[in-house]
């Protein structure tokens, strides 16, 4: 059995475009689509922050 996710308030664009971050205690972190929550992605916590520090780095702004 996983175990519970501690989901955050879901981040919004512009429309509809909601996503939602998680974590739980045996340190995975989860991304999905907010109301998608169990249909999400996992990986490690530590996977999360260089994702997030490689976008505000500019990293994936090509994909904008």
């Amino acid at each position: 059995m996983s175990a519970p996710i501690d989901w955050e308030d879901p981040f919004c664009a512009e429309g509809n475009s909601c996503f939602r971050i998680g974590t739980d205690a045996e340190g995975n972190a989860h991304i999905a689509v907010a109301g998608q929550e169990g249909e999400g992605i996992t990986d490690s916590v530590e996977a999360l922050r260089m994702l997030i520090r490689d976008i505000k780095a500019g990293k994936a702004d090509h994909l904008l």
